[in-house]
């Protein structure tokens, strides 16, 4: 091997590394992710021919192979404790006034503020600058070694950068690992496609990563260290908590954006009540400050209470939750065939937002927490971000309630559908081809006479499109060629070419038969009509609330759930993303100021002879009238045509009804 291969891959490993500072660290790569997977590959290339050249600090070792059978267990160089809870200001005040009492230098110190993240405590070992171990903070006294699955993390430095002295002899780094909710969010999401239960907070989640066995698990989720603390032997730690961040941004780490000094403990106060009004904005968990006194010295003075430090607390900012009523338990199905409990839930504020829904995961978990209709539940939101059900207040139970019959329920509210629960899952799935035969029949009613009205796509051409994967939702049929329908027996030149300009006409349909054709449970084509009339654009109905909903001729509780929930669905807003992306959207509902029919109620007996009877009703609703089906007491018009029968002319005599020709329909429509 010549020195020139020993040379590149020490060049390469290095280089790699700061790479790795620059995009997780100081989130500004200088460099393309290409550019990146290309010197990997190469330092990969080298390593394989030359196994002798692999380093512990190369970036290709960040993943382990060999799943652990067990953690080992490591006694702490000195306590990881934990701090004391303060929920007000008194509190604070009180702690201070307690300290100052036990040394006098304390009111002369200024304080360090960082946010308390919701992480996962650990401490790193460095020897000579090269990461030797990592280890979970455990009891405060002995941890367990995590040393594989933290190096799986980014933002942890294989080797320390920079000259500074920590990187000769022993360095220990200590600090949270953090999700961000934006992640957390993410797998959660998938969790629940998958019908598994949801992660509780991101704590949870990076505590349960970390304790992984296998390093791949470990890795395929993105976590973050942030530092908070660093350890010397003997005198040579940090002087202050100033000086410890401003040392270990040099050594490679990430340290928070919003630690500072406040030179008060009234500055404090006043920082903690102006940044309880702005955490949720930042991309990780909060629960509140860390308030140290910045003189290190005065903490190994101060020393211990129990298992608390005297010279530093928690500021902590109350967990919120909140009780309410379930309403209803209703299932949801969603692309796959999957079926999803959601709980209905009087409307309550819950960490600054309404909440009104809640997934309840699957049958198992259901059972497990009792959930019934009719009960009063604790709700919190998982990591700030997903509404959950913690727990019944039995007490309050009425006393009629009965547990929920998951398989009743599915048959009871899909009796058109056959359900399953394959051997070893938790969900419950739409026998058969389930998504497929899902995803055939929302596309058979998307494009139905009475939604989007698209010619020559019947049954068989929808389950075909589905069963040969050119459709795998409902807007893909706007990315369908002629030379896409070519590759199926069933079309020729002249079919393929006009199912894709039936299809290509009809990208702006009217708002009331493109809300019909997606298929919102409960949502027929008059309560369709109704919701276009009243809210006039598709994004309006999408953000009404509960109560907004409920103010619509029309609609009442179910109907207001069905369509909270639709549009809540993170697939559904994925859906109407791609509708957009493809030029896919409905027309604004508009009514003529003049219109003869606005507000009139017309049905119609008989066959008309100029047009046909669903051209008629489609031009009545244009202008803002309403088709009826049948006469009822509040029909302004009854249309005779050839052949009508008597029965309903009949019914609108004795109702008062003005009776009215063809000639005259097509008068009053004309004048309009």
């Amino acid at each position: 091997m010549s020195n020139t291969i020993k040379s590149r891959a020490a060049e390469l490993r290095k280089l790699l590394n700061h790479y790795n500072y620059e995009y997780h660290v100081l989130d500004r790569p200088s460099i393309s992710d290409a550019v990146y997977d290309s010197l990997l590959q190469e330092l990969k290339v080298i390593e394989t021919s030359h196994p002798e050249l692999v380093a512990s600090d190369s970036p290709t070792q960040r993943i382990g192979d060999t799943p652990l059978n067990a953690f080992e267990k490591y006694e702490h160089t000195s306590r990881m404790s934990s701090l004391l809870d303060c929920f007000d200001s008194s509190e604070v005040r009180a702690w201070f006034e307690r300290i100052s009492k036990l040394d006098k230098r304390v009111q002369d110190s200024s304080f360090f503020v960082d946010s308390k993240k919701d992480g996962l405590a650990c401490a790193l070992h460095y020897q000579d600058g090269l990461l030797v171990r990592a280890v979970t903070r455990g009891d405060g006294f002995v941890g367990e070694v995590v040393t594989q699955n933290i190096r799986t993390i980014k933002s942890v430095p294989l080797r320390l950068l920079s000259n500074h002295p920590y990187t000769q002899g022993f360095t220990e780094v200590r600090g949270e690992i953090i999700m961000t909710k934006q992640d957390f969010l993410q797998l959660n999401k998938a969790r629940e496609a998958a019908g598994e239960v949801l992660f509780a907070n991101p704590r949870n989640l990076a505590a349960g990563t970390i304790r992984q066995l296998d390093p791949k698990l470990a890795a395929a989720r993105p976590l973050e260290f942030h530092v908070y603390d660093l350890l010397r032997p003997d005198a040579e730690s940090p002087e202050t908590i100033t000086d410890t961040y401003k040392i270990a941004k040099k050594l490679g780490f990430i340290v928070d954006d919003e630690a500072h000094l406040e030179q008060s403990l009234e500055d404090v106060i006043s920082y903690a009540t102006s940044f309880d009004s702005r955490r949720e904005q930042l991309p990780y968990a909060v629960d509140g400050l860390v308030v140290k006194l910045n003189n290190r010295e005065l903490h190994r003075a101060l020393g211990f209470v129990g298992k608390n430090p005297r010279a530093a607390i928690a500021y902590k900012y109350p967990a919120e939750e909140a009780t309410t009523t379930v309403r209803d338990i209703i299932i949801k199905i969603g692309r796959t065939g999957a079926a999803t409990p959601v709980a209905l839930f009087e409307p309550v504020n819950l960490a600054g937002t309404t909440v009104q829904h809640a997934s309840l995961h699957n049958a198992d978990e259901i059972a497990r927490k009792d959930i019934r209709v009719g009960d009063t539940v604790v709700i919190y939101k998982a990591g700030d971000i997903i509404p959950q059900v913690d727990r019944v207040v039995t007490e309050l139970r009425p006393k009629n309630t009965e547990p929920f019959d998951y398989e009743y329920e599915l048959e009871r509210q899909y009796p058109d559908l056959l359900f399953e629960r394959p051997e070893g899952e938790a969900v419950y799935r739409v026998k058969g081809a389930g998504g497929q035969v899902m995803l055939v029949r929302s596309l058979q009613h998307f494009v139905s006479r009475s939604a989007l009205d698209i010619d020559g796509f019947g049954e068989k051409n929808a389950k075909a499109l589905v069963e040969s994967g050119l459709v795998k939702d409902i807007a893909d049929i706007y990315t369908l060629t002629k030379e896409n329908l070519l590759q199926l027996e069933r079309f020729a030149e002249i079919s393929a070419a006009k199912l894709v300009a039936a299809i290509q006409a009809k990208k702006q349909p009217p708002l009331r038969r493109f809300l019909f054709g997606l298929g919102i449970r409960h949502v027929g084509a008059q309560t369709a009509l109704d919701l276009a009339r009243h809210f006039k654009r598709l994004d309006s109905i999408g953000a009404a609330s509960y109560e907004e909903l409920k103010a619509v001729d029309g609609v009442g509780s179910i109907v207001a759930d069905a369509v909270i929930l639709w549009f809540d669905d993170a697939e559904n807003q994925e859906l109407l993303a791609k509708f957009k992306r493809l030029g896919v959207w409905p027309k604004d509902e508009e009514v003529a100021a003049d219109s003869e029919v606005a507000d009139k109620k017309i049905a119609i007996t008989g066959t008309l002879t100029a047009t046909s009877r669903e051209a008629a009703a489609e031009k009545i609703q244009q202008l803002g009238g309403t088709f009826q089906s049948s006469v009822a007491k509040d029909t302004d018009y009854l249309v005779v045509g050839e052949k009508a029968g008597a029965s309903k002319q009949k019914k609108a005599r004795d109702f008062g009804i003005q009776i009215i020709d063809e000639a005259k329909l097509e008068k009053l429509l004309k004048n309009s």
